[in-house]
């Protein structure tokens, strides 16, 4: 899989690891997001080198995340998404789902999910959904284990 880096003036989307700044994505992680507070650092580093990784850079700062888990043939999960919030407001988010949703290696695939509670609106626009048929999912959910 090759790397794909997209420059819009000064902001960068890359999938390269190398550009990654795992402590800034911890940081936000850990303390600012609603869905891994207290996430540890090493899984954080564990999860990014299991996943295709979208880094959104401001020069060489990190200023938004996302991860794709998937097969690359039948199913992917999106998660850890976000934008700094100083950031925010410029369409980096837009960008960052059209980026995703046209990566070359996730195209054809029958499922995607994602979990979110606060965007979306988001993501409608590039047609996801709410679950057709929720009865159908099964979960396996530890809320705390990430509790000190």
């Amino acid at each position: 899989m090759e790397n794909l880096t997209i420059t819009r003036g000064a902001y960068t989307i890359t999938t390269d690891k190398s550009r990654l700044d795992l402590n800034a994505v911890h940081q936000y992680l850990s303390k600012q997001s609603y869905w891994s507070t207290n996430i540890p650092l090493q899984t954080v580093q564990k999860a990014a080198a299991h996943s295709l990784t979208f880094a959104v850079l401001y020069g060489d700062e990190q200023v938004g995340y996302a991860r794709i888990i998937s097969d690359y043939s039948i199913f992917a999960y999106l998660g850890d998404v976000y934008i700094l919030e100083a950031h925010q407001g410029q369409g980096l988010s837009k960008w960052l789902m059209e980026t995703i949703m046209g990566h070359p290696d996730l195209q054809g695939l029958r499922r995607w999910i994602l979990a979110t509670r606060d965007a979306h609106g988001l993501y409608a626009q590039y047609g996801w959904k709410p679950l057709a048929n929720p009865s159908i999912w099964m979960e396996v959910h530890n809320p705390n284990v990430y509790k000190i």
